[in-house]
């Protein structure tokens, strides 16, 4: 039997995370931090090599500089962290980071982005609807992936990787981010909804007491994302349109 799904139209509000759910930026990022990784590794001989498992085992969902950290722990590399604004060469934990954003700007500027046609329709959906919507993610580049995929306006509120490094916010799997998102956006997180599609981020929604949380399988696994925190696992977040839509006033 499909699985239940909840009614996001009588929510106080939805809080979603950008990439690999509003946007394929997720794609993006795994290309750039493969990249990265693939000549750290071969450079400084570290095996076994990375691979996508170590993205979304170590990297996704997680502040650039604390992924970075997570992947060499798992491979028992001391790396000493350095500072924000090192140069994108320093071998560095920040440097490996600052590296691994020149290269997703690079794709970014030069391709472009656009949302998943599912996940659009149910923002404007929700939009349309009046529910309150906010963006909680751990990258830094949210508000220019926002406006490049033009829908920044659809949200209130946008919890970034930016927004943590200023007010010291643990990075995902911590409740920080998504606790402040729901502060920012004015809404009580037991009646409403957050939508993940990393376990980090997943764990970090049912840390901070939404009572809802949905994650959107892209390859981390139903399992996982619900060992995590989901309440529900979907594929694409266009299954919440007509459904959601059947209570909702034809004025909405």
């Amino acid at each position: 039997m499909p699985e239940a799904l909840p009614d996001l139209f009588h929510a106080d509000g939805v809080l979603f995370d950008l990439d690999g759910v509003l946007t394929p930026t997720a794609e993006v990022h795994m290309r750039a931090w493969k990249t990265v990784f693939d000549d750290v590794f071969a450079r400084w001989g570290i095996t076994p090599p990375y691979t996508d498992a170590d993205y979304y085992d170590y990297v996704d969902g997680k502040k650039r500089y604390d992924g970075v950290a997570s992947l060499m722990h798992s491979r028992n590399v001391e790396v000493p962290w350095g500072a924000v604004d090192d140069d994108p060469s320093a071998e560095t934990i920040c440097g490996i980071g600052n590296r691994k954003n020149a290269a997703f700007a690079e794709s970014l500027r030069g391709q472009g982005i656009a949302p998943y046609p599912g996940s659009l329709a149910l923002v404007e959906s929700l939009h349309a609807a009046g529910i309150p919507l906010g963006v909680v993610s751990s990258s830094k580049n949210a508000e220019e992936v926002l406006g490049a995929a033009g829908i920044r306006s659809f949200f209130r509120i946008v919890v970034d990787g930016v927004v943590a490094e200023r007010d010291g916010l643990a990075s995902k799997p911590a409740a920080d981010m998504f606790a402040a998102g729901a502060v920012a956006l004015g809404v009580d997180p037991a009646r409403s909804v957050a939508v993940e599609d990393a376990t980090s981020g997943a764990a970090s929604a049912a840390a901070a007491g939404f009572a809802t949380v949905i994650g959107v399988d892209r390859g981390a696994g139903a399992d996982a994302l619900r060992d995590a925190g989901a309440t529900v696992v979907v594929d694409d977040l266009a299954l919440f349109v007509p459904v959601s839509r059947t209570d909702t006033p034809e004025t909405a």
